[in-house]
This record gives structure tokens, C-alpha cells and sequence, in this order.
């Protein structure tokens, strides 16, 4: 299923990296970005993860609360999220249905790995509709983070 922009976005609830349950619901009020990526310990993934970690100051001012979300378990992702000193939750999609409920599912990835998540942003506002979408086919590369800023600077 794509998301548009504009639409309710899809409820889940997942587990984090510190074994707590986080479900969209429950953050009404708050600007939301989720970044769903393939896998914890690539050099993309960390790259673009890292990267959120070093302007997180650009999220705290919008009022948005930052989840990365991949289908790894919540132990690799705490692993992850420990040694790249990540300041925002990671959750686990290990059973892959929000990332299938989001569009953002590779069928194949690399290796021959099937249901991995797609590298994807999408922007949540208070209210619970998206504001921003963006999936991309090409795992090599990220999100437009100057165009997510710039949704979350309206928001705030």
C-alpha cells in the first residue's frame, strides 16, 4: 500500500531497543518522523542514522519525536543503537507489518534476503496524518532530509 501525503497514517505498535512497547496512538500531539531502513551495521544505515544523531537539535525544536525502524531484532537494534550512540528510538518491525502497512518492503533484497524494509521517511503530524512521504527503490541512497526539515519547521 503507498502512503499520500495527507492520509491518516497507519497505527502500529512496536517494541524498542529497550524492550518497550511504542505505539503511534499514543503520540498524538507530537510531530513524528519515521525513517524505516534496511539493516542495523550497514555503512547507509549508519550513515543516515548518524547523521539524525548529529542534528538532533533540528527535531528537538520542531517538536518531533525521531524513530528509525527496521526489521532487525530489538537486541541487534540495541546493540546498534548503543555503539553509534543514538539519541532517538529504534524499533523492531521484525514481523514486518508496518513496514509492509507503510509501502516500504523489499519482496528481495540483497543476498537473497526477502521482507527487509525499504529505506523510507515519512512525517506524522499531531494530529496523525502524513505530511511528508518518501520511499525510495534505491537502498544506496537517503531520505531528502532539507525537505523533511523543512515539513517539520511548518509544523512546529
Amino acid at each position: 500500500m503507498k502512503i499520500e501525503v495527507g492520509q491518516a497514517a497507519p497505527d502500529f505498535t512496536l517494541f524498542d531497543s529497550e524492550k518497550k512497547e511504542v505505539t503511534l496512538a499514543d503520540l498524538k500531539g507530537k510531530n513524528i518522523l519515521l525513517l524505516f531502513f534496511p539493516l542495523a551495521f550497514t555503512s547507509v544505515c549508519t550513515k543516515e542514522l548518524c547523521e539524525v544523531r548529529d542534528t538532533i537539535s533540528i527535531y528537538n525544536t520542531a517538536n518531533a519525536m525521531v524513530f528509525g525502524i527496521s526489521s532487525d531484532s530489538l537486541y541487534t537494534l540495541a546493540k546498534f543503537k548503543q555503539e553509534q550512540n543514538l539519541n532517538f528510538s529504534l524499533l523492531s518491525d521484525y514481523n514486518k507489518e508496518t513496514a509492509t502497512a507503510y509501502g516500504s518492503l523489499y519482496e528481495t533484497f540483497g543476498f537473497g534476503m526477502k521482507g527487509v524494509a525499504k529505506r523510507s521517511a515519512f512525517v506524522i503530524d499531531k494530529e496523525g496524518f502524513v505530511r511528508y512521504a518518501e520511499v525510495l527503490e534505491n537502498a544506496g541512497e537517503v531520505p531528502d532530509f532539507a525537505a523533511i526539515k523543512e515539513v517539520l519547521a511548518k509544523l512546529a
